[in-house]
């Protein structure tokens, strides 16, 4: 069966510096170099707690932009996929965006954040990719991503997990402590890898003080944890997963999660 290794990234995002976040996340995937995929905290490259639109649009990129080209690169050398989180631009919008950075493809593939938290409204519009899984044939791998507020949903996990996702991604900027006892719950429910990969420190901005709480974590189909951080420091976690064990929804003879659903009874 096969063994693939996943990274989450952990660090602090420096504020409207895009080339000294990229500096660091390149340092960081020397530490990552084992891994087959690395997974950065949700708006890696430029800081998160921007204020007014004007602020986003100052920094946005769209996803064939030079800092995508540079980790692209860097991932066609490394062999790695990465997921990144940045803000794009993208047909007079602006989104909080990741990008699947294939090492085989020469354009990345962008899921749009989904539920916008806090004053993420007023700076980004909501996001227009829906869920969605990617497959990764050279790893035998499909990967789903959602980002950071989109884990209060159950139902954008699910959506990944039905459409055959085996690992979902979620880069965050995590500043809550309920998420600790409901990402497990995610992976359980799902019986699906879930890696988090949250960034550290705090951020000020017009007087107003946000906490990221770090904890990036791996989480088992089975809801245990297979590593995670703590809450202050920089660094690289990777686990060892297997993608087949998640395919069979099944817990016994007789019962399986997914076969065992009655949609028709659900109100949603």
């Amino acid at each position: 069966m096969l063994k693939l290794r996943v990274a989450v990234v952990q660090f602090t995002p420096v504020f409207g510096d895009p080339r000294r976040n990229v500096a660091t996340m390149l340092t960081l995937l020397d530490a990552a170099r084992s891994a087959h995929v690395v997974i950065f905290p949700e708006l890696a490259t430029t800081g998160y707690f921007f204020q007014t639109r004007q602020e986003v649009a100052a920094l946005a990129e769209p996803a064939d932009g030079p800092t995508l080209e540079r980790l692209q690169r860097e991932a066609r050398w490394r062999q790695q996929v990465l997921v990144v989180g940045f803000p794009e631009q993208a047909n007079n919008r602006l989104y909080n965006s990741a990008a699947i950075v294939l090492p085989g493809s020469e354009q990345c593939v962008v899921y749009r954040k989904t539920h916008l938290f806090y004053k993420e409204k007023l700076c980004f519009d909501p996001g227009d990719t829906g869920f969605f899984v990617v497959h990764i044939p050279a790893l035998d791998l499909r990967l789903g991503v959602m980002i950071c507020y989109d884990w209060r949903f159950p139902e954008a996990a699910r959506t990944l997990a039905l459409q055959g996702a085996d690992l979902i991604a979620c880069p965050s900027n995590l500043v809550t402590t309920a998420w600790e006892m409901v990402m497990p719950v995610r992976a359980l429910e799902n019986k699906v890898y879930l890696a988090v990969a949250n960034r550290t420190g705090v951020e000020e901005r017009n007087g107003e003080r946000l906490v990221f709480r770090g904890k990036s974590a791996v989480y088992s189909y089975n809801g245990s944890v297979l590593c995670q951080a703590n809450a202050e420091e920089t660094t690289v976690l990777i686990a060892e997963i297997e993608p087949e064990q998640t395919r069979t929804k099944a817990f016994d003879p007789f019962d399986d999660i997914f076969a065992d659903r009655r949609p028709e009874h659900y109100r949603l």
